[in-house]
């Protein structure tokens, strides 16, 4: 299953440059490549209470963007990948810039590092007519499509995160196979055992994640 559908005949409504700047706000999370989209009304890149698609599932497992850019690309929409270069840190920033054309909507997700199926997202963000500057902030999603078990045998390892080891595992079972809040990591304070494998003073965190500032120009 896809969550994306081609409109056809969309309308003209007005075209814009935007110019977006996506800050990390958490204390220890990171964000893996962003792919960002304008689109029609009938593009979703994900949706709550829906199955993630096997594009976003590869997104929020292992940070691969490639399925969900060709999806988003192949349906008409203009995509953007990877706009801070690589991994987004902590407290950082990145501004890009997109031609959203005669698109209404704005869409984006990364995966979060480390999580098992984690990802800042923001489904169908109303593009504004007027020019001028606009502050959002975005939430973490769960994909649902992986336990929560926070481990670090179940996440990408990459170099710049500390893992622990010896956990039991936070969940052993998905609780809910549909895309939903979040409710962040749990952690411990146990460097080789307890339940995770996450520290519970680096990795934990609460919703938001990050903020968005859009400049229609």
């Amino acid at each position: 299953m896809t969550s994306l559908t081609l409109s056809i005949g969309a309308s003209s409504v007005h075209a814009a440059e935007l110019e977006i700047t996506v800050t990390n706000a958490t204390k220890g999370i990171y964000f893996t490549p962003l792919v960002v989209a304008a689109h029609n009304a009938d593009i979703h890149m994900f949706k709550t209470g829906e199955a993630a698609s096997a594009e976003l599932e590869a997104m929020a497992e292992g940070g691969d963007i490639s399925g969900l850019s060709s999806l988003l690309g192949n349906a008409g929409a203009t995509v953007v990948e990877n706009p801070a270069s690589g991994i987004l840190n902590p407290g950082i920033a990145t501004t890009f810039t997109i031609d959203s054309g005669n698109f209404e909507y704005l869409s984006l997700s990364a995966m979060l590092l480390p999580t098992n199926d984690g990802f800042v997202g923001l489904d169908s963000w109303k593009i504004p007519e007027e020019p001028g500057t606009y502050k959002t902030t975005l939430r973490s999603y769960d994909a649902g499509t992986e336990a929560n078990d926070e481990l670090a045998g179940s996440m990408p390892n990459p170099p710049f995160i500390t893992f622990g080891s010896g956990g039991t595992g936070v969940e052993t079972a998905v609780s809910n196979d549909k895309v939903h809040v979040h409710p962040g990591n749990l952690g411990d304070s146990d460097a080789t055992g307890g339940i995770s494998d996450l520290s519970n003073s680096t990795h934990r965190w609460l919703n938001p994640v990050a903020t968005m500032t859009v400049v229609v120009k």
